[in-house]
């Protein structure tokens, strides 16, 4: 009986000499169960050691031309592509992305087919798969990247015979050698734009709002507490607040009390997300007789809306209509080129749209 590392040296001495090797013939070679392999193959794979592909491994870097079953006759510019999407929403923030990748697709003479997955790894496999099998040649993905099925997701993902690449999300640290391409929003820095916006404008407690639903959050929350402590702002974790949805059963009362809660710790201005968030903020605060911006700054983060906030709120824009056809671009770019390419994680930084909720100057 072998120990797991010895095994995993087999593994690998075994891929080394042949380049490639199917996980049947581990499973004979090793003399052990087919969830076994599997395991010691993740384990590998995890660290970067070796690279699943449908129904084997490969060693990470190899030299000269891709697989034949990974080269495509398809370029970018023949009618009849079919890139597949699989999206967790077509609400509110997703239909520019989706709109984006349409734009890219049509540019290629392609055909764009979208499906909704409802952040759940179960059926995030359940429609991609469904993609394949009505032919798509490349995915644009917004999975579930957290937690254990959300591992296991990513991992399938980069053994599928079509390319792949995420949209909005990045694979986590547990998997830092994995081999998809991706196309995101610097949300973090977004965030710090938002503060330091504010702290040109003379505040200096500013408080950070976040929708309780948001898979946004973690970033936007680092962005904050990174660059409060870069400007030397000394701030604590009862600045942050988490809140429902705006127009959500009970919605009022924590709104009420988020504002009651700055005006006690000496706090001027907000920064929310997202724009539902905020006009709830500001009409809370309206009701209570507080002033925006007079007694209160107020930046959203999305800007979906925040324009027809009352008054007009200052907003961070991430660019989603140019973020899904960079997404869409690279998956074609993928198709299109018979060489090996580099994995490619491209990030598009939000832009600042000042309007009246902070006071100051506008554009």
């Amino acid at each position: 009986m072998f120990l797991p590392s010895q095994r995993q040296e087999r593994i690998l001495t075994l891929v080394r000499q042949q380049g490639a090797i199917r996980l049947s013939d581990l499973v004979e070679k090793l003399d052990v169960s087919a969830v076994t392999v599997r395991r010691d193959v993740t384990a590998l794979a995890d660290r970067g050691l070796l690279r699943r592909v449908h129904g084997g491994v490969t060693l990470p870097h190899r030299g000269g031309r891709e697989p034949e079953h990974r080269r495509s006759t398809f370029g970018p510019t023949v009618p009849g592509l079919l890139l597949g999407m699989v999206v967790p929403s077509v609400e509110y923030y997703w239909p520019q992305i989706i709109q984006g990748a349409q734009t890219a697709v049509n540019a290629a003479e392609g055909r764009l087919v979208m499906r909704v997955s409802s952040y759940e790894p179960g059926e995030d496999r359940r429609q991609i798969t469904a993609l394949l099998e009505r032919g798509a040649r490349t995915l644009l993905v917004a999975p579930v990247v957290s937690g254990s099925h959300g591992l296991d997701l990513l991992r399938w993902l980069a053994t599928l015979p079509v390319p792949v690449v995420l949209v909005e999300r990045q694979p986590p640290p547990e998997l830092p050698t994995l081999q998809l391409d991706a196309a995101t929003t610097a949300h973090a820095l977004g965030a710090g734009l938002g503060v330091r916006h504010l702290v040109t404008l003379g505040h200096r407690g500013i408080a950070l709002v976040l929708s309780r639903q948001s898979p946004t959050s973690r970033a936007l929350r680092a962005g904050w507490g990174e660059t409060m402590g870069e400007l030397g702002l000394p701030y604590t974790e009862e600045w942050r607040f988490d809140v429902p949805v705006y127009g959500t059963a009970g919605w009022t009362a924590v709104y009420d009390e988020v504002l009651r809660r700055c005006r006690e710790l000496g706090l001027s201005a907000l920064l929310v997300h997202s724009d539902r968030e905020a006009i709830g903020m500001v009409e809370r605060a309206h009701d209570l007789g507080i002033s925006v911006p007079g007694e209160l700054a107020v930046v959203s983060y999305d800007d979906e809306v925040a324009a027809t906030s009352d008054p007009p709120l200052t907003a961070i824009r991430p660019q989603k209509h140019r973020l899904g056809q960079i997404a869409a671009e690279l998956a074609l770019a993928r198709v299109a080129e018979p060489d090996p390419r580099p994995v490619h994680r491209v990030q598009l930084w939000p832009t600042l749209e000042v309007r009246e909720s902070c006071g100051g100057p506008t554009a």
